[in-house]
């Protein structure tokens, strides 16, 4: 038989069933909501590290381009190198003959043709990059000259100073591919 204290008994046990699985169902949610919000933050993280790489990709790549641009124009610059080189001796050859040909003050005509021809050739290597560089009286310095011998200066101030020039030195495109090969004063 029951008694009216057993029915309240079942009605708290009903309750309390209730009670504990809404409680379930609270922490169930919290619990899902965390787990939500750790892997929106897993992935934000994600998308921050993948966002870092291609900037550095994207960075590495811009500066192999620029690197390769500049080599390829270098490369340009310097590609008649060989060939103006070899005709700095000519040059030399030209204004040797000029100075004779000034000493001996014979055949006007072919002295003026010299002349023409070695300024010519000049003028065309100088558009393409060549340039002669000027020695005489300036310090020695061993990245644009090249020291044949020492001689006495009779002044302080010519100390370390170039005397003479025995080849000019030439540039190509501000790169020296000739050194000048010079007497310095001591």
């Amino acid at each position: 038989m029951k008694g009216k204290g057993m029915e309240n008994t079942e009605d708290l046990n009903i309750d309390n069933s209730t009670l504990i699985n809404e409680e379930v169902k609270g922490v169930e949610t919290e619990i899902q909501e965390v787990v939500e919000e750790n892997a929106i933050d897993k992935s934000t993280k994600e998308i921050d590290e993948l966002k870092d790489k291609y900037l550095r990709l994207y960075s590495d790549f811009e500066n192999y381009k620029r690197r390769t641009n500049k080599e390829r124009s270098d490369i340009f610059k310097m590609a008649g190198q060989d060939i103006l080189k070899a005709l700095i001796p000519v040059i030399d050859d030209f204004e040797r003959a000029e100075k004779a040909i000034e000493l001996s003050k014979e055949a006007k005509s072919f002295t003026e043709g010299i002349k023409l021809v070695s300024s010519k050739l000049k003028n065309t290597l100088e558009q393409h990059g060549l340039k002669a560089y000027v020695s005489i009286g300036e310090t020695f310095d061993a990245d644009l000259h090249e020291a044949i011998t020492k001689i006495p200066v009779p002044e302080k101030k010519m100390k370390g100073k170039i005397v003479d020039e025995i080849e000019k030195g030439y540039k190509l495109n501000d790169k020296v591919i000739r050194f000048s090969k010079v007497i310095v004063g001591e």
